[in-house]
């Protein structure tokens, strides 16, 4: 089990990385060094990549989650350098405590369990009571967003496989809620259970839950979750842009894009990867050209032209977004109803009308981690010559 890593000051005389990991997976680990925050524990909600002399910013419960999204990324990690200065059991620890006593969204209690799963670690007793509150709140449920119910399920079915059935028991019971009331015939899924506001998806929501359907698929040996999962890969597939990119928000019912923007990194190199690899073991047509396609979008294969690494700090630039709209979703949201009315926004602007978001986020970091940790088939991307 992976239990010890060293993290350095940025500045620090840089160490070699073990020569058993990829390119790809140095680079993220380079990048989480410049994420660390020593004097908290963990890593940073926001490192802004605009010159500023104290790039990290921190957000407590964003800290928080994004520092479990990160342990979940390094447990996928097989060969990693031990040192006696870093434990990850600690870090978890001196995390996990906080998440009822900061503002924490209820998917940072999945996150909990998923990440204590894959590294084998036990939750306090505090945490673990709050997050058996909201798992037995039923009529809570139907408050749940997609990433709620997606991060729980996920929990849920990892808890399970590690000896845990009555988490097993409740994740049958979470997915029967999903099928309920999140699948749709156009093989999206809605974002919620109840409101009008649940028409409308980003890509996070068809990313938490095609990946709980897969993962409990899987572990339950159950079709319709398959078949869910699968009808939506399929969906978002064959929405891919022309370059890769993965779109921002969809109208659920009529299966469609309402807006590409943002074109967000983490979706071309860490999530939609997650759920792909998937679609690609159940035999989806075109999962593993999609998943490089949307990669080299962070190459520079995009509509600027322009690699979205970072590469003197090893990181990886937030976004394309639209000009003038880097403090504001005002705009987006009424664009996104004008067009779910006038079938609008299928199509991409011109690269001139597009600004970068710099910024880049820890939990970014994690996914990739979480992806490509234990692949070793994808040369053309994990030994890509911009990761040198």
């Amino acid at each position: 089990m992976l239990d010890r890593v060293q993290f350095r000051e940025p500045n620090a005389t840089p160490v070699a990385i073990s020569t058993s990991v990829s390119p790809l997976i140095s680079y993220v680990l380079r990048g989480l060094e410049r994420c660390w925050m020593a004097e908290h524990g963990r890593w940073s909600h926001i490192y802004h990549l605009d010159g500023r002399a104290n790039p990290n910013q921190s957000i407590p419960h964003s800290d928080v989650f994004y520092t479990l999204n990160v342990l979940l990324g390094l447990s996928r990690i097989r060969h990693l350098p031990r040192t006696h200065e870093y434990d990850l059991e600690t870090v978890f620890k001196a995390n996990v405590v906080k998440v009822p006593h900061l503002p924490s969204r209820t998917y940072a209690y999945g996150m909990t369990l998923w990440a204590a799963a894959e590294l084998g670690f036990d939750i306090p007793a505090e945490t673990f009571m709050r997050l058996r509150a909201i798992l037995d709140d039923r009529a809570g449920w139907m408050r749940f967003k997609a990433q709620d119910l997606g991060m729980l399920l996920i929990g849920c079915v990892e808890q399970a496989k590690r000896g845990r059935p009555e988490l097993g028991a409740i994740a049958q019971d979470l997915f029967l809620h999903l099928n309920r009331h999140y699948s749709c015939r156009s093989g999206l899924y809605y974002d919620g259970a109840t409101g009008l506001r649940r028409r409308f998806s980003s890509f996070a929501t068809q990313t938490y839950l095609t990946l709980a359907c897969y993962i409990f698929g899987e572990w339950a040996s159950n079709g319709r979750a398959l078949s869910l999962a699968k009808a939506c890969s399929t969906k978002l597939i064959a929405l891919q842009g022309p370059q890769g990119e993965w779109p921002w928000f969809f109208y659920t019912p009529a299966g469609r894009v309402v807006d590409f923007y943002e074109v967000y990194s983490v979706h071309q190199d860490g999530m939609a990867p997650a759920w792909l690899e998937h679609a690609e073991k159940h035999c989806v047509p075109g999962a593993q050209e999609a998943l490089v396609k949307g990669f080299m979008w962070i190459f520079g294969d995009n509509q600027r032209r322009q690699s979205m690494l970072w590469k003197d700090e090893g990181l990886i630039c937030r976004s394309h977004i639209r000009q003038g709209e880097l403090h504001s979703k005002r705009k987006r949201v009424s664009r996104a109803v004008v067009n779910a009315i006038t079938g609008g926004g299928q199509t991409l602007i011109a690269a001139s009308q597009l600004d970068l978001r710099l910024e880049c986020r820890s939990s970014h970091l994690g996914w990739v981690l979480w992806s490509f940790g234990q692949r070793d088939d994808l040369h053309a991307i994990q030994h890509h010559p911009s990761l040198s």
